[in-house]
């Protein structure tokens, strides 16, 4: 992160409205790091202020990114970043005119999600022994995911409040603070219930005996409290007893996919892509799957056809007779 450099007070501003709007931090931290390279490359051409910066200032800019052989993905990001913030500027009338309208944004290659074959998620899943707490955890977290199509994110952020395996759902809370219902299958409900039963009892031990001993509260208060512990209670337990993060589930899937020595690259989100590619092979509709995966633009969730497309498209090319030709 480039931390060293200071924003100017309007750019801050934006950042601040950002979160109001319930951004995820992590999303915001990326805006804030596109900010700061754009505005150290803008003092560095002596531009003083946000307000000074016109589309030729842009245009070397992104000269400058390409030189330096940035992806055209990234450069597109940081593009979008600082159009965000003139967008910003302009419609609260901080600045009379946008520098971005007549900058274009570069075309990106179209970059097809991968995604785990059916055999190959049945694999993975049952790879993970269930002997520890530890294992009955990443079972249940990785059957999840799948089940789900959740977000790493969403995955770690689950309370106990918002399981019900009785209607097999859960809450989840994505993007935007956006609230969805999502259905899970009889395998996750298992997965979950062993661990819910058997593994988090033992992690959740770890937190409570490094905690200090306070008095009981009142009765009344009693009941409002453990209303609100169950509201705020992580689902995912780390081996320490506290919230499991995203990054340690990144780890751990790591060490499975290594130890099942899959020919490819393979990370949460590949699960959320596996998810959204069997739906649709599958016969459920686009509306629906964008639905379930908390899209708010079914642009984003057309992608998967055309995964879906390819994959029949190399299915026909093997198979049939005229296609080898």
């Amino acid at each position: 992160m480039v931390s060293a450099i200071a924003l100017p007070a309007l750019a801050e501003e934006f950042l601040k409205y950002l979160e109001a709007r319930g951004m995820s931090p992590h999303t915001l931290v990326n805006y804030r790091i596109d900010l700061e390279l754009f505005w150290k490359a803008m003092q560095e051409i002596q531009i003083a202020d946000l307000g000074g910066v016109d589309h030729l200032a842009i245009r070397r800019y992104l000269a400058e990114l390409a030189g330096k052989k940035y992806a055209r993905r990234t450069i597109s990001r940081r593009l979008s970043s600082v159009r965000s913030l003139y967008r910003f500027l302009c419609k609260n009338e901080y600045l009379s005119s946008n520098p971005l309208l007549s900058v274009t944004t570069p075309k990106l290659d179209k970059k097809l999600p991968s995604f785990l074959m059916a055999d190959e998620t049945a694999r993975l899943m049952e790879s993970i022994g269930t002997g520890t707490p530890l294992g009955l955890r990443d079972r249940a977290l990785f059957e999840t995911i799948y089940a789900g199509g959740l977000r790493v994110s969403e995955a770690v952020g689950l309370n106990m409040d918002g399981v019900d395996l009785a209607a097999a759902t859960l809450r989840v809370l994505g993007k935007g603070n956006k609230e969805r219902i999502v259905p899970i299958g009889r395998k996750a409900v298992a997965a979950l219930r062993h661990y819910i039963s058997y593994g988090r009892g033992q992690l959740q031990q770890k937190n409570r005996s490094s905690q200090p001993i306070l008095p009981a509260p009142p009765v009344a208060g009693r009941v409002h409290r453990r209303a609100q512990a169950q509201a705020q209670t992580p689902l995912f337990l780390n081996r320490d007893g506290g919230r499991l993060s995203a990054r340690s589930v990144r780890r751990s899937l790591d060490g499975y996919i290594q130890k099942l020595a899959l020919a490819k690259k393979v990370s949460p989100h590949t699960l959320r892509h596996s998810y959204a590619t069997h739906m649709l092979d599958n016969g459920a509709d686009l509306r629906t799957v964008q639905e379930l995966l908390g899209h708010a633009n079914i642009s984003t969730t057309q992608i998967y056809t055309h995964v879906t497309r390819e994959r029949m498209k190399n299915i026909y090319n093997a198979a049939h007779p005229r296609a080898r030709e």
